[in-house]
């Protein structure tokens, strides 16, 4: 479905500008030809920097350090470059170019890969010819139906996990990015067990103050007073929360205050001077997730 409403709104763009253009040629006003790309180009930037100037103004008292301009403009153009790949590319023309790989002789645990709101599986496209490459199994799911409540997708994510560690025998590493990490705490919610380590990326769960602008089921679920958050608290233990590692950004322009991606218990990892989407390219996540997979202890 996402990879659908995607393909819509690229193509609805692209026709778009083609024909302002093609009208500006027609009636002899050629040099205006450019301004329906403007229109397009500049407003998604300007929404994106909204974004960022909302972060900053709920990041109040929040423990996170408060980022610099600089570090904000940094941020700022990571996500604008990578967001159009992600969203208008990645996701709706290239979501099953790479297939899950578990091969019978690996000798790394597994990873599933479990994206986030209103995207598929393409979105670890560049992930998973590098977890290859380093001989580490994978399996990338589609949560589905796309705007249900979150408890929905808990089978998604358990179903991959029986199906990683029959493959390789081990319990599977999970990297989840933002509503991603709320559906595996609900997988575990509901009894998920067999995972040796959660890595989450930028995700929602003490909420996020930007879900108050969305009316779906999901997005209701990551606001920061929904009811699935306090059921999620209310059943997780230290020792659970203890398997979990939170990278977070003080510059994330989707989930903020940013501490909102962090658990009491776990790993938490602030990288400075990062945005919502760019986040999950970071070195330092994947290369956390590959120690996890390759060299952790445990069975």
């Amino acid at each position: 479905m996402i990879a659908r409403l995607q393909r819509f709104v690229t193509l609805g763009l692209l026709a778009f500008v083609s024909g302002w253009a093609a009208m500006a040629i027609a009636l002899g006003q050629g040099r205006w030809a450019w301004v329906g790309t403007a229109l397009v180009v500049g407003g998604y930037l300007l929404v994106m920097g909204f974004e960022m100037v909302l972060a900053a103004w709920v990041h109040g008292d929040d423990p996170a350090p408060r980022p610099t301009f600089g570090q904000r403009l940094r941020a700022w153009f990571g996500e604008v470059t990578t967001s159009p790949r992600v969203f208008c590319w990645l996701q709706p023309f290239r979501s099953t170019v790479q297939p899950d790989w578990l091969p019978a002789d690996a000798a790394a645990r597994g990873v599933v890969l479990v994206h986030g709101f209103v995207c598929n599986r393409g979105f670890w496209n560049d992930w998973m010819p590098r977890l290859a490459a380093r001989g580490i199994p994978h399996v990338a799911v589609d949560l589905e139906p796309a705007f249900c409540p979150i408890t929905t997708y808990a089978e998604v994510v358990g179903a991959a996990v029986r199906r990683v560690h029959q493959a390789t025998g081990r319990e599977p590493v999970i990297v989840a990015h933002s509503m991603g990490g709320l559906a595996v705490r609900a997988w575990m919610a509901a009894g998920g067990r067999g995972v040796h380590r959660v890595i989450t990326i930028a995700s929602p769960h003490h909420g996020t103050w930007a879900a108050r602008f969305s009316t779906t089921e999901n997005a209701g679920d990551m606001r920061q007073d929904s009811g699935l958050l306090g059921r999620l608290a209310a059943a997780e233990t230290p020792e659970l929360l203890a398997r979990f590692t939170c990278f977070y950004s003080h510059c994330d322009n989707i989930v903020f205050p940013p501490s909102t991606a962090t658990l009491d218990g776990a790993d938490n990892r602030h990288v400075p001077a990062m945005a919502h989407v760019h986040l999950a390219g970071h070195p330092d996540v994947f290369e956390e997730t590959v120690r996890w997979a390759r060299d952790g202890v445990g069975s």
